[in-house]
């Protein structure tokens, strides 16, 4: 009998909703910097990119700042954030119900974040025990979506081939990691009046969508296994 379907869930905008939070702990520090930043900017630009991806940018457009003055914003701006995490956070709506119903699948997160913001967000919102140690952060893997590798590594660390891997993933640079490690990806599209799912991506509104969906794909798998 077929193992189940691995899923592998993006945290920030998928599980939790931590972006909001994250844009404007960014906006004070990157504008108090010299990188005139808004919250506004991150949904709108830069939703899922690695951070030293967005002040490279940043940079480009207004003047480089030191390296040294960047350690330290970047330190007190995670410090600030982890401590709105713990006590703000809330999950993404429908994403508790759908990891109940998901339960008889192995899960795992694949973040472009640090393994303590991970943690915490998880911890906030009490989706911690659906996951366990399953967490599989780019800060310790050393590659960041929109590369494939992170979610190549986390399916391998599961045991899992990609072709028996679903990636639920929010934000354009996760769909396209995903895609490109040849996984089937849902695109979680919270905003589908201004943003488009890549082809090859399975689009849901909502994550009360996708227990339905994780169902209508086992189906059609054990089907094309029956044939084979």
């Amino acid at each position: 009998m077929a193992r189940p379907l691995c899923l592998l869930f993006d945290c920030d905008g998928t599980l939790v909703d931590s972006e909001p939070l994250l844009a404007a702990e960014m906006e004070t520090s990157l504008t108090a910097a010299g990188l005139p930043f808004q919250a506004s900017d991150y949904v709108g630009e830069f939703r899922g990119a690695r951070f030293r991806h967005i002040v490279a940018e940043l940079e480009s457009r207004h003047g480089a700042v030191d390296p040294d003055r960047l350690e330290v914003l970047e330190r007190d701006m995670r410090a600030n954030l982890n401590r709105r995490l713990a006590t703000d956070l809330v999950p993404i709506t429908g994403a508790a119900e759908a990891l109940v119903a998901l339960s008889g699948h192995p899960m795992g997160v694949v973040s472009n974040g640090p393994i303590n913001k991970i943690r915490t967000s998880l911890l906030a919102t009490n989706l911690e025990p659906v996951f366990g140690d399953h967490l599989f952060s780019a800060y310790e893997a050393q590659c960041w979506k929109p590369d494939p590798c992170l979610y190549r590594h986390a399916g391998a660390m599961l045991g899992y081939a990609p072709e028996d891997c679903v990636a639920i993933d929010d934000a354009l640079v996760g769909v396209q990691a995903a895609l490109n490690a040849g996984m089937t990806v849902i695109h979680l599209n919270r905003f589908p009046d201004a943003e488009e799912t890549p082809e090859g991506a399975i689009m849901i509104t909502s994550m009360f969508q996708l227990p339905t969906v994780i169902a209508r794909l086992e189906h059609d798998r054990l089907r094309s296994l029956s044939r084979a």
